[in-house]
Order: structure tokens, then sequence, then C-alpha cells
């Protein structure tokens, strides 16, 4: 049966009724696919269904030999159009629960950061744990890739949510880090070698050098290392999460 997608269920029947020229009254419809909208990009898939031709009646011939077409009437059988039931997950930020202790918003995290990596297809088991000023959310998964992203983007995504989510709901004011793997251990090594060189890069040529926009905790992580430099000052500009590190000869 040739089947016809599209966003949503009633633009796939549209694409197909428009495909074979017929009405829906015409047509055998059935849902192969309900599609899904996806997270942040990832896990989408398009509605999809399988359109027939209804066989119409055969024309039938008068006795006078004029081949007058009879007009078929309407059988008892009627199509009904596909209903799809989506679950309506709501807005939750009414019924959100602010200004928690500590332990309830780590809590709550945990299980937020849960629900999204099942959306990213990529469920993972969400362990806590405090490290200096931070509170690490290590995300345990078979499919690290899709968690991480190319150089980190869906990773540095979760970052921002997770801070965002735990500042909204959090009575004291929490630092937390996603991380997955030991991928944040090996980008601080990065890191380090992207800001030494960039230090002698400042010297170099005079000229203050702008770096990629970077979550807040690495650019805390550079202001760090680069605080050892006695001739070399850093500041941040730009929003976030496009805000960037500038780093200059004081």
């Amino acid at each position: 049966m040739p089947k016809y997608s599209g966003e949503t269920i009633d633009q796939a029947i549209e694409s197909g009724l428009k495909s074979l020229n017929i009405s829906k009254e015409q047509a055998n419809i059935e849902i192969v696919e309900e599609g899904k909208r996806g997270f942040l990009g990832f896990g989408k898939r398009l509605a999809e269904v399988s359109i027939t031709a209804k066989e119409q009646p055969k024309e039938v011939q008068t006795s006078n030999e004029s081949q007058e077409q009879i007009t078929p009437t309407k059988t008892a059988e009627t199509i009904e159009e596909p209903k799809v039931v989506v679950e309506a997950k709501g807005d939750n930020k009414n019924t959100e629960k602010t200004d928690l202790s500590d332990d309830e918003a780590i809590e709550q995290l945990a299980i937020y950061l849960t629900e999204v990596t099942k959306e990213l297809n990529a469920p993972a088991l969400v362990k806590v744990k405090r490290q200096d000023q931070f509170i690490i959310f290590n995300l345990e998964t078979d499919k690290k890739g899709l968690l991480i992203g190319k150089h980190g983007k869906i990773l540095n995504a979760l970052q921002y949510l997770a801070q965002v989510y735990i500042h909204r709901i959090a009575k004291n004011r929490l630092s937390v880090m996603v991380n997955v793997g030991d991928y944040r251990e090996r980008r601080e090594e990065i890191l380090r070698r992207l800001a030494k060189r960039t230090a002698r890069e400042v010297r170099d040529t005079g000229q203050a050098v702008f770096l990629e926009p970077m979550p807040a905790f690495e650019r805390k992580q550079v202001h760090a290392i680069l605080a050892e430099e006695e001739d070399i000052s850093t500041h941040s500009e730009g929003n976030e999460p496009h805000r960037y590190l500038v780093v200059e000869l004081k």
C-alpha cells in the first residue's frame, strides 16, 4: 500500500489524498506511524499513513441502451477519521515546587535529567556527587555519544538546562556540572592547553583573543588557569548560553 508522511497525521492524510486525487470518503486510510516531536531536535519522527482508493461501483447499462450511469447510493459503512491520542504533559511550572532545600532540589534535578535522557533515546542512570563547589551529575549510559554530541554541544546544552532548572527550584544558589563518562576531565585538560596557548598568542601579538562560547564553569576553569599569569587578564562578555571569554594583556 502506498505510504505518505507529514508533520502530523492530518498532514500525511492530506498529502496522500492530494497525490491520489480522491476525497477522504473515497479512501481506505491506515495509520502506520503517529509521529513524534522529539526533544532538542533529536528523536523526531514524521507521521506516516497508508492510503488506497476504494473500489468504485461498476457502471450499469439501462434497457434503452443509452448507457446512462446510475449514481450509487451511500452505504451504511462510513469511514471514520483516524483519531490520534496525544498524552498532554502540560506546563508544570504552575505546580512545580520552588524554594526547595539543597537535597530536595538535587533529587528533582536528577529526576529531570533522567526524563531528558529518555527523550534523547539515550536513557541514563544519574549518579550525584559533590566536588569542590560543584554538584556533579554523572550520566551513565550505553549511548554516550548521543548525550555528548559533536564537540560536546549536546552535553553543554544539558548543562545549561540543568543549571537553569536548579536555579528555578532551589532555595540556595547551587552550581552543578553534568558529565558523561570522563568527558569533563578530558575537556579540562584541553582547556588548560587552550588557556596556555592563548596566553602566548596574546603576548606575541599584543591583541586580545576572543574564545568560543563555553559554559560558566568552563570559563571559571580558564579564569583560574590564567590567574596564574601575572601579565594576563580575563573577563566574560555576551549573554548565556553564548557568553565567551576575552583574554588580553593587563
